[in-house]
């Protein structure tokens, strides 16, 4: 009779619990096992595929008293390695994809209840189909589920109107490393009672507690929205065409991102058919407003801002959308940069935030210190400047290797980045998150008092470590 593997037993219970369409083991489990960006892969024990939070609690269960560690998942599309399992094959991957459910909409209370794996998309759809607006939008909003935009408090193309993901949560349903289940999915606004815990798990990043359901923020839906393209010599115009836009429409600022000519050639590269309106210059700057009261009265604001942004030097050329699919034209070209750069090839990544004011010094520094470093680098500046996020990219040389060139310089590329956002009082991760790319960093350059009482909520909540160990700390 052959000796019983060390986890047969764990397995089995598993198996048990969430029967065949809920345990995957064997077979290609590479979707899970291996991050969007094909930076870190790993092999799972199996994955458990639980279809309500009775199942995920009693996952969680098991799996603390067999000792054996849960990585909980999204939609996989993290840029961190958040979500990957390690190497080791001990490890259990916690999909909450068939956890997709809308659980009730209130309409008075403008708040829409759905499970953590619904995918954005389908969160944004079930608010359209109430004449309703849920307003967090990001380039994978296609494959990422609620769940992990709450997890990493994700932030997107909208943050300078609506927020982050936090500000867009209301309440949480929470299963913890002991198998618990807190409901916490109040609709309330308004609720002073003790520490807020909601507050607690988002952002978490999955090591703390399995977000299973969320009581979301709804809108109401603009009447219209106005899009363009807007043409800056320098990121210092841009940032005072912020102001100026920030003055003329108010809480109607919706949209502000920022590109840099090379960003866009990469489009223009790797994917010509995207018409691109504006001929190539050193700035391009997508702003959008939405307006509740008419069509009419959004022309006149937008146009009265853009050609006061002309007259006043701070652009030279706009292009403004006619139309709905034309808006969505713009935006996709904003979007297609991370897949343009993704067929250039690997790159080095850093999603920092600074102040506003200061991301004009901020680029000018770091780009001629890194310039200088490493000749020939190119640089992929783009982000959402309306909220100070910058995706501040480093591609290699022209003709360089993009696999040797990350392996030998990324460290001190970082090096050179991280000291400047930190001399500019920025933060190295806006709406990312730590995973396990930026572990080490956070520790050497986070507060050693806010480390301490990192660890001190992780040992207070997961003293086992049973939920995504080796992940933020």
């Amino acid at each position: 009779m052959s000796k019983p593997l060390p986890h047969d037993e764990l397995l089995i219970a598993l198996q048990l619990l969430l029967g065949d369409a809920g345990l995957l083991r064997g077979g290609d489990l590479s979707a899970y096992e291996q991050d969007w960006r094909r930076r870190y892969a790993g092999r799972a024990l199996a994955v458990a595929r639980p279809s309500s939070t009775e199942q995920v609690a009693g996952v969680v269960k098991l799996c603390a008293a067999h000792g054996v560690s849960l990585v909980p998942q999204g939609g996989n599309t993290g840029l961190v390695g958040g979500s990957t399992p390690d190497a080791s094959g001990k490890q259990i991957v916690l999909s909450l994809s068939r956890m997709n459910r809308v659980r009730s909409f209130d309409a008075a209370n403008l708040t829409l209840t759905v499970e953590a794996g619904a995918v954005l998309q389908s969160v944004q759809a079930a608010a359209a189909a109430e004449e309703l607006l849920f307003p967090l939008s990001l380039a994978a909003e296609g494959s990422c589920s609620i769940g992990g935009n709450l997890a990493s408090n994700a932030g997107g193309t909208q943050v300078l109107r609506y927020g982050n993901a936090r500000e867009l949560c209301l309440g949480l349903e929470v299963v913890t490393a002991q198998g618990e289940i807190w409901d916490g999915l109040s609709g309330l606004r308004k609720d002073n009672t003790g520490y807020d815990l909601r507050d607690l798990f988002i952002g978490s990043e999955g090591t703390l507690g399995i977000i299973t359901a969320a009581t979301l923020k709804l809108f109401p839906k603009p009447v219209a929205q106005m899009t363009a393209l807007a043409a800056c010599d320098s990121l210092a115009q841009a940032v005072q065409l912020l102001s100026l836009a920030r003055a003329r429409a108010g809480s109607g600022l919706t949209g502000f991102e920022v590109m840099n000519q090379f960003s866009l050639g990469l489009v223009r590269q790797h994917f010509p058919q995207l018409q691109q309106p504006l001929a190539p210059c050193p700035w391009t700057v997508l702003l959008e407003i939405s307006d509740s009261e008419s069509e009419a009265h959004a022309r006149g604001l937008f146009e009265g801002l853009l050609e006061a942004a002309l007259e006043g030097g701070l652009i030279s050329d706009a292009a403004v959308a006619e139309s709905l699919p034309q808006s969505r034209a713009l935006w996709h070209l904003r979007e297609s940069i991370p897949l343009a750069q993704a067929e250039e090839g690997l790159n080095i990544k850093h999603d920092i935030a600074l102040p506003v004011s200061a991301i004009p010094s901020f680029v000018r520094g770091t780009d001629a210190a890194l310039a200088q470093a490493y000749p020939g680098i190119r640089m992929v500046d783009f982000g959402h400047l309306g909220d100070g996020n910058l995706h501040y990219n480093v591609q290699a040389p022209e003709g360089q290797p993009a696999a040797e060139f990350l392996r030998a310089h990324e460290k001190a590329i970082n090096a050179i980045v991280y000291d400047a956002v930190m001399a500019h009082s920025g933060s190295i991760s806006a709406e990312h998150g730590i995973g396990q790319l930026k572990r080490e960093e956070l520790v050497a350059r986070k507060s050693p008092v806010a480390i301490g009482l990192m660890r001190a909520i992780k040992q207070a909540l997961d003293p086992q470590g049973v939920l995504n160990p080796g992940r933020v700390l």
